[in-house]
């Protein structure tokens, strides 16, 4: 059980979690050892809240395919019991992600102090400029 929130955990059966061999550079086990973890959930058929589903299923993330399904590939670690741990952490952290609330952008405009010390910098670097020519006698 992956614990999202106070009231909001994912069960077991929703995740479904399949061992791979890693990619990458070999080494004495890289072709033996699958320690690799392969991590789908299936949004539209999770118990989460609906308006977690709905949050997810609005993202633009490319680990969210258009039927709804997370997948997550883990093989940072060497063992299999951290890659599925580092899986099941970002499980909660993109689901976390998605339920933050962006503050509104309330549009403003620039102070007359702002504008004018702006004109003067672009006067100042203009009179720089024009010292930089050809000298005239």
């Amino acid at each position: 059980m992956v614990t999202i929130s106070n009231n909001v955990a994912l069960h077991d059966w929703e995740i479904q979690l399949s061992a791979i061999r890693a990619q990458g550079a070999g080494g004495q086990n890289v072709n033996k050892v699958s320690s690799a973890i392969h991590l789908q959930f299936d949004i539209n058929r999770s118990a989460l809240p609906d308006s977690y589903k709905q949050r997810l299923l609005a993202l633009n993330d490319s680990r969210i395919s258009k039927d709804g399904v997370i997948t997550i590939k883990a093989q940072q670690y060497r063992t299999q019991e951290q890659n599925k741990e580092d899986a099941l952490n970002r499980l909660a952290e993109l689901i976390r992600s998605a339920m933050v609330v962006q503050k509104a952008r309330r549009a403003t405009r620039p102070t007359r102090a702002s504008k004018e010390r702006r004109l003067k910098a672009k006067g100042l670097k203009s009179q720089t400029k024009s010292l930089r020519g050809r000298v005239r006698d």
